[in-house]
């Protein structure tokens, strides 16, 4: 997370006409936590982006992490589309059945990224190299 990530909170904050203060208040993180963002001192951590997201939905995760998309999100692009798990018809029974099947297919995919979560709330991103 860079500068970018930074000014995207910004262009929030004038957006829903809050204070520093207000918006971590309202998302539910110490006013500390949130200068510290502001000023670099400390990245975001994902309890943050995540709260930051659950308070104001409007937000585009996509746009808020890598400053594409657009906010305030569009009405039409997320709302009529199913979950993942109501379009392949997914429960939480049968889920471990459905990634054991799809674990055994045998392909030519590559992995291009991976995303590791740590259980302080941080979260790393990998991507493939191009050769």
């Amino acid at each position: 997370m860079n500068n970018g990530f930074v000014n995207r909170i910004k262009i929030i904050l004038e957006h829903y006409d809050l204070g520093v203060s207000a918006f971590a208040d309202k998302i539910g993180i110490q006013r500390s936590s949130m200068s510290h963002i502001l000023n670099g001192r400390n990245k975001p951590s994902l309890d943050f982006v995540m709260k930051l997201v659950k308070t104001f939905p409007e937000v585009n995760l996509y746009w808020l992490l890598n400053g594409k998309g657009s906010f305030p999100e569009d009405d039409d692009s997320t709302s009529a589309l199913p979950s993942v798990t109501e379009a392949e018809g997914i429960s939480n029974k049968n889920a471990s059945k459905k990634i054991e099947e799809l674990s055994n297919t045998n392909s030519n995919k590559e992995i291009s990224k991976i995303v590791l979560f740590y259980n302080d709330g941080t979260f790393e991103t990998f991507n493939q190299k191009k050769q």
